[in-house]
């Protein structure tokens, strides 16, 4: 196997399970590993994030979330309609030739950042 597929295998599978483990997208995993470990671009890696996630990968989780007693399926329903028409203009931004890939990454390590220090310091 070439190291390139081993990497994306293992960024897959680590994304994976912190996706079952925390619920996080796992492009809050993917898109630093594509970026600081493969060296993509990181308008590329949003790019490849978003298609990787387009099938169904969550529903082996959510099942066993639901034997569990521990999913709101309304919720989730409710959460998906935002997730659709957000992803859709997230997209559009991203992509406008204004914003660079040096730009998205400093948006991103802010982003990443804030949620990191909220969760440090909340009880």
């Amino acid at each position: 196997m070439s190291n390139i597929l081993i990497q994306l295998l293992l960024i897959g599978l680590v994304s994976g399970v912190a996706g079952g483990m925390f619920g996080i997208g796992g492009g809050a995993i993917m898109i630093p590993a594509m970026v600081l470990v493969i060296g993509l671009d990181q308008k590329l890696a949003t790019g490849t994030s978003v298609a990787a996630q387009i099938l169904p990968i969550g529903i082996l989780a959510a099942l066993v979330y639901q034997h569990n007693g521990n999913l709101n399926i309304k919720y989730a329903l409710i959460i998906a309609v935002g997730l659709i028409v957000g992803n859709f203009f997230g997209a559009l931004f991203a992509n406008q030739p204004f914003i660079s890939s040096e730009l998205m990454k400093k948006l991103y390590g802010i982003f990443v950042l804030i949620i990191g220090i909220r969760y440090l310091l909340s009880n």
